[in-house]
């Protein structure tokens, strides 16, 4: 057929696109070869640990059979007890769960389909079990480098199949940090651009993960030990004199060589389609930095990555246009080096024209062609039903030329599925296509009168599938007789479809597709409406508004009057506030006393079946001018977030307040992202009241924690703060287990095991997985257990039906697993009830009402979840009528394991029939027999109809016809009426019994010129039936002249109708006719525990605004009313109290006196709340009175310990030796003698000029200013024995004491000087090494003894070492401030001299020697 061509859309193109193929299809009822529909990968690795499943299912009309090869030889499954194939399918399961190896069943396999008209073979499947060896045990010696060198750690890990996954951790199982100076290469090793001191550890540990096993396997641990300058110096100078010459040089910076690749050039061979990684790793100092480009071109762009620092060039999908030179350069300020790599990119076999099925009809002729490409080029080979098809059986209606089979009058032998197989160096393209040789008439598949329904202006695609062998020819027709489409307004598409780019409303109608061929012709109608477009002609406008004032939006609009529109207002792109004060109307939008909050764009949305309008206008809410009003504001964001107190799973966040804009800050709310899971992402952390500006917060482990901070006012929330500085915490075990673990099957014979995956947070660590456990329920079976990835289902096959099984799911990560999860029952897979529901007996009620028995169906033959019993029930005929209609079934689902049912709303007089059937969660189970049953007679419906005719001036004629549901035998008709005059008053009711086989009647001698109404109705043996109402005016008298009749004034003539069976008169009543006003009828309510749904049924005109009322029942609390927003007839009551009754009616506003009756309606009872109050609890109690009291005991204990002034222990031994300080001190050996206490303030002072001006001794160890120190803390050990008794109680020996000492003091401090300043060469090594520690720790005590406002543990910068000079300057200075300070001192009593000299030891002490606190 030839294709009119006109622009078409892209979705027309796809459409077109994707009915082709299904086009193609042969309706599985005709006779076709086998087609592979699902076949294994080709390289299959499969777990060791699990069965084998080999897939291979095909199509075919005969079904096909399946048979294997492995390894090119025939398998015979029969012979192998391991082996089985599942039932109409050739997929095969190998069983390895019970004794089988998986190494045993490694091979190529080949399915093949095989049926009376050919054979289709799958690919070569190649099963290889996955592996993960153990590492091979060495000898791994520590690795020594200096400061500055470059290292590279080899992993070297197992060969796995498949490759495992490589990554470096610690023993505390952390990750090693990398960073562009050190990072792990694609080989697995890790590389240090640099080494560092930081570098230094003995558990350098390499892990390989093989995925596919889920075991991760470890090699030894690597030791590595970083020499740095600094500690070089310090041995040589341990060794070395003063006047020696040592020091090694320092660490030299390095121009870049690169470690990976080696040389200056390489190649690299990818293939295409895959992803090219290129890697270039460098050693320097200081560390290079990486750059990639491609010579003679540009890398292409949205393919190209970095990755490892710049280290690895990545690009996807790579192709023959991506061959080329591509240059590493590593740079830093000394030079550079760089490394060429030459990619080639080869191609396995690709399809450029696939083999597709062929559909021939008896001496036709047609072609298949196999065209591929791929670099080498492939060479294309063909088989014939799995065989080469140089030694096929020949074919004299085929000939093979090259990449094509042509086909001449062919026939229906001809029939085969032919392969084509395209191979190359790299892989291989297997693909069946069937010649099928059929002669059969055209079908069209496309449902018949199927309705398509557009809009005006738009694209309309009318289906035509087809199928026919000769292909049919298609053609199109407007209307059953109109004439063939033609022209540039259609698209005819070669499945068959038409489409109309441009629908208007003159394409609306009949569309007839036509598909003919040489066996036959069939044609399809289908049917377009085109649809006006809804537009809306007023739309919202721009309104600026007083606070508190009333506003109103319109949306007036027009749409097609067969489409039913909705209309939506939306405020900033959500719901409406659910406010009282918020009126939707029928075409606006009306806000009653409006606010600021009011502020904003209201957005009318009209909505239909087929198309979609909006509107939006602003809403602009301004002050009162005559009121000057403070200006409100929400407050400026929080600032200077700080962390503080980092704990493994806590911190203190504090924040300063902003501006609050005239309104007070409520509570401020904290938020967290997680920069390591979900970066970008702000999840809401806590809130805590506006008063306070520090919460500490709880953490969870492996989260990369940042903070905001949110103010709120009344007037809404600021801006979010910026965030504060990341924290990120450690990893741990996983602290919680999936929730919401199910088990249901799917299938017959599965279990799908389901849960909520924890979130990332959650996983408290890398390599989150779960593990996976089930056993059969009350069968002495042990635990199956399985570990999955990151997901969240997991399908047990080869299961019994519906049996219960207990599961459970525990999260792991690579640091081990979660707490031991609870279990839960789950059920596999249910399968159709067996048997059907006996003993079905049924008893009739009433003419409309039966109830039905049955017994129910043994629990076994359920085979699932018991959900009820459906009840099929249908009339058969009427009684009355003895006439059948078509059957329409009605069901009644009767939840539960329920025996009985009621059958409402038959209908009386006719039989029915009804059967049971049970109900699973797979479905229904077979039908009962079919019960048969009658109802007895009821009321009839109204007279179809009551007319009165041939008015004259004393008669009138009435006919009516049979009620349309006589539901029995009519007895009689009803006629009764009475006179109307004109003030509305009724006069006397007169009533006349009518025989049943009447259908018309005069009634005469009635008064001219009046009105009368009648009420008319029919009658069977159960009673009467709707009666049907008319009036009905007799004549004037044309003479003008007024006739008395008899009961004149009565309004009637007694005598009416002397043929009349039975004749009833009613006395005279006279009363006024009420107007018909409107009503709400049918209140009900459905209640839970704390809210109640209201819904009522309205009758009247048109009425927009209603409302509800409602309260306590038995209360005499005025009504509550809530307004109804719009026109609905339902309306939801919120905040009840639980286990309440109340009382509710509907009412109209504008109507005084219009609303329902009352109802009166309970909510649920409150669930019982399970916490409880811990202050009321026996055991907290007893805890806080031990406290108290612990509390109070040492209070006492600490008052009488100060009151008493006792002595300290260091007091009691000096009082037990003699002063040591009268001993002289030794220089001329180079030692210090022994060594005394100097007093508090001149170790203060000393400190603090140390602080000051540095220190030329900051070495301990390496200096031996270090070991004189000893000696030093020896002798002031003994000082400290020797003490006791010379202390005397008189004031002369202490003043004696305290001048001896300050001699002694100044004398050491001159002798420290000389000797600090003798070794200052031998520790400028050590002091840029341990300067910062050691001069921390001195801070730190020398801060909490004088109040430093230093910080206790913040590192300090570098200090330049002070020179000699400056050192004996500040001694001297120091040792006039002490002969001044001692000048002034005065005399303290025996214990507080103690107690003083004591102090003034200990803070001397630190000062000569400030590392020997320890």
């Amino acid at each position: 057929m030839t294709k009119k061509s006109i622009s078409a859309s892209k979705a027309s193109l796809v459409l077109f696109l994707c009915q082709m193929i299904s086009a193609l299809d042969v309706p599985l009822d005709l006779s076709q070869p086998p087609t592979i529909t699902q076949q294994s990968p080709k390289d299959y690795i499969v777990d060791p640990r699990e069965n084998i499943v080999i897939q291979c299912e095909a199509k075919g009309k005969p079904p096909p059979s399946f048979s294997w090869t492995r390894n090119g030889t025939h398998f015979d499954i029969d012979k192998d007890a391991q082996v089985t194939m599942k039932p109409n399918s050739g997929t095969l399961v190998i069983n390895i769960m019970n004794g089988g190896k998986a190494e045993a069943y490694e091979g190529v396999y080949q399915c093949t389909a095989r049926n009376e008209r050919g054979a289709a073979i799958s690919n070569n499947i190649v099963i290889r079990p996955s592996r993960s060896p153990l590492w091979t045990k060495e000898k791994l010696e520590p690795n020594q480098v200096r400061e500055g060198d470059s290292l590279v750690l080899h992993c070297r890990p197992p060969v796995g199949l498949p490759p495992p996954i490589i990554f470096w951790m610690d023993n505390a199982f952390q990750r090693l940090p990398q960073s562009e100076r050190v990072s792990q290469g694609l080989n697995g090793d890790l590389y240090f651009s640099n080494v560092q001191p930081e570098d230094t550890r003995e558990d350098y540990i390499c892990y390989a993960r093989f995925n596919h096993t889920q075991t991760i396997q470890q090699k030894q641990p690597i030791s590595v030990k970083v020499f740095s300058m600094d500690s070089l110096n310090d041995t040589i100078a341990a060794n070395l004199s003063d006047t020696d010459i040592y020091g090694a040089k320092p660490v030299t910076e390095r121009q870049p060589i690169l470690l990976t690749p080696t040389g200056s050039t390489s190649t690299k061979v990818e293939l295409r389609g895959n992803v090219l990684l290129l890697e270039c790793i460098a050693a320097g100092l200081p560390t290079p930095v990486i750059r990639w480009i491609k010579e003679g071109g540009e890398l292409p762009a949205n393919r190209t990555f970095f990755e490892n620092f710049k280290k690895t060039l990545k690009i996807i999908d790579v192709s023959e246009a991506d061959s080329g030179n591509y240059k590493c350069i590593a740079r830093n300020i000394l030079g550079s080096a760089h490394h060429v790599i030459s990619v080639t990119v080869k191609a396995a076999p690709y399809w450029i024209t696939a083999p597709r099925n062929l559909v021939l009809s008896p001496g036709e002729d047609g072609t298949l062609i196999c065209r591929a490409n791929g670099n080498p080029k492939p060479n294309i080979s063909w088989l014939a039903n799995g065989v080469p098809i140089a030694i096929a059986p020949e074919d004299p209606s085929r000939k093979v030329d090259g990449d094509t089979i042509i086909f001449s009058h062919v026939q229906e032998r001809s029939s085969a599925v032919y392969q084509c197989n395209a191979s190359n160096e790299y892989g291989y393209l297997l693909a069946n296509a069937f010649v099928n040789v059929l002669a059969e008439p055209p079908r069209i598949l496309t449902p018949a009168n199927k309705l398509y329904q557009v809009i005006a202006d738009s694209p309309a695609l009318l289906d035509c599938a087809y199928f026919g062998s000769p292909k049919p020819e298609i053609e199109w027709f407007k209307g059953v007789k109109g004439s063939i489409l033609r022209g540039d307004e259609y698209v005819f598409h070669d499945n068959g479809t038409l489409e109309i780019p441009v629908a208007q409303k003159d394409s609306t109608g009949t569309y007839t597709c036509v598909a003919r061929n040489e066996l036959g012709k069939i044609q399809n109608e289908v049917r377009l409406e085109v649809k006006d477009p809804t537009m809306i002609i007023k739309q919202p406008e721009y309104k600026v508004i007083q606070r508190y004032g009333q506003v109103s939006f319109e949306c007036i609009i027009k749409h097609d009057f067969t489409l039913l529109p909705t209309v939506i207002w939306l405020k900033d792109n959500d719901e409406l506030p659910d406010d009282e004060r918020f009126l939707v109307g029928k075409d606006n939008l009306t806000i009653m006393n409006v606010t600021d909050k009011d502020d904003g764009t209201y957005t009318c949305i009209v909505n239909t079946t087929l198309d979609s309008v909006s509107a939006s206008a602003v809403l602009t809410v301004v002050a009162a001018p005559p009121t000057p009003a403070i200006i409100y504001a929400r407050p400026n964001p929080p600032f200077d977030l700080e962390l503080t107190g980092q704990l493994e799973r806590s911190v203190e966040l504090s924040w300063i307040p902003g501006d609050e804009n005239n309104s007070p800050i409520t509570n401020f709310v904290i938020e967290y992202e997680d920069g390591l899971h979900e970066p970008g992402v702000w999840h809401y952390q806590t809130e805590v009241p506006g008063t306070q500006t520090t919460v500490q917060l709880k953490l969870s482990p492996y989260v990369n924690y940042s903070f905001r901070v949110i103010a709120v006012n009344e007037i809404g929330r600021s801006q979010p703060s910026e965030p504060s500085e990341q924290y990120l915490t450690k990893s741990a075990n996983p602290d919680e287990n999936p929730s919401n673990v199910q088990g249901i099957g799917s299938e017959p014979d599965n279990l799908v095991i389901t849960w909520e995956s924890l979130k990332g947070f959650q996983s408290n660590g890398p390599g989150l997985q779960y593990k996976v456990s089930w056993r059969q329920k009350d069968v002495d079976d042990e635990w199956t257990s399985v570990i999955v990835a990151n997901v969240s289902k997991y399908i047990v096959s080869g299961t019994p039906t519906f049996v219960p099984y207990e599961i459970k799911v525990q999260a792991l990560n690579d640091l081990g697993y979660a707490p031991e999860p609870s279990e839960v029952i789950g059920h596999s897979g249910e399968d159709l009830p067996m048997v059907a529901p006996g003993n079905v007996q049924v008893h009739v009620i009433n003419s409309t009402l039966a109830k039905v028995h049955w017994d129910p169906v043994p629990v076994k033959t359920v085979r699932g979840h018991l959900q009820g019993y459906k009840v099929y029930y249908w009339k058969v005929q009427s009684l009355s009528r003895r006439s059948r209609r078509h059957v329409e079934k009605k069901i009644l689902t009767f939840r539960g394991n329920k025996t009985f049912g009621m059958l409402p709303g038959l209908e009386p007089f006719s039989s029915y029939k009804l059967n049971v059937r049970v109900v699973n969660g797979k479905g229904e189970g077979p039908a009962s027999p079919d019960k048969v049953f009658k109802t007895p007679e009821g009321v009839p419906s109204s007279p179809s109809f009551l007319k009165i005719t041939n008015p004259t001036l004393d008669s009138l004629t009435l006919e009516w016809g049979s009620p349309t549901h006589p539901n029995g035998v009519l007895t009689s008709y009803i006629l009764k009426f009475q006179p109307i005059n004109n003030t509305h008053e009724l006069g006397p009711l007169v009533e006349i019994r009518i025989p049943a086989n009447e259908s018309s009647l005069i009634l005469k001698n009635l008064n001219y010129s009046t009105r009368y109404k009648f009420y008319f109705n029919a009658q069977t043996s159960v009673g009467s039936g709707s009666q049907i109402t008319e009036e009905a005016v007799t004549i004037m008298d044309e003479a003008g002249i007024l006739r008395p009749a008899v009961g004149a004034g009565k309004g009637y003539s007694e005598t009416l109708f002397a043929t009349s069976p039975v004749m009833h008169t009613v006395r005279p009543t006279f009363y006024k006719v009420q107007p018909l006003y409107p009503r709400i009828r049918n209140v009900t309510t459905a209640a839970a525990e704390t809210y109640a749904n209201i819904s009522w049924e309205y009758e009247g005109p048109d009425h927009a605004n209603f409302y509800v009322e409602y309260g306590v029942a038995g209360s005499k609390e005025d009504w509550k009313k809530e307004i109804v927003n719009g026109s609905r007839s339902f309306f939801v009551l919120k905040g009840l109290t639980p286990g309440t009754a109340y009382k509710v009616r509907v009412g109209a506003e504008g109507l005084s006196g219009f609303r329902s009756s009352e109802d009166v309606f309970e909510t649920g009872p409150a669930m019982a709340s399970r916490q409880v109050d811990i202050a009321t609890q026996g055991w907290f109690i007893g805890l806080m009175c031990a406290v108290a009291l612990l509390i109070l005991i040492l209070l006492i204990v600490c008052f009488i310990r100060r009151n008493k002034g006792g002595k300290y222990p260091v007091k009691e031994k000096e009082d037990a030796h003699a002063d040591p300080e009268i001993q002289p001190m030794k220089e001329d050996d180079g030692t210090f003698g022994e060594y005394r206490s100097m007093s508090a303030w001149t170790g203060k002072k000393l400190d603090k000029e140390k602080k000051r001006k540095g220190s030329c001794a900051n070495s301990p160890e390496a200096d031996p200013v270090f070991t004189k120190a000893k000696s030093v803390r020896s002798d002031r050990s003994n000082f400290f024995r020797r003490s006791g008794d010379q202390y005397s109680s008189t004031r002369s020996e202490t003043s004696y004491r305290r001048k001896a000492r300050q001699s002694s003091e100044l004398t050491r401090v001159s002798s420290v000087s000389a000797s600090l300043c003798r070794e200052e060469k031998r520790s400028d090594e050590w002091k840029y090494r341990h300067g910062s520690r050691h001069h921390t720790s001195e801070h730190q005590i020398m801060g909490s003894e004088e109040g430093s406002d230093s910080q206790a543990g913040q590192p300090s910068p570098f200090q330049q070492p002070p020179s000699c000079n400056s050192v004996r300057g500040s001694l001297a200075r120091q040792h006039s401030s002490l002969q001044h300070w001692f000048s002034q001192t005065p005399d303290y009593s025996s214990d507080s001299e103690d107690a003083q000299s004591s102090c003034h030891r200990k803070a001397a002490s630190y000062l000569v020697n400030p590392w020997s606190r320890s």
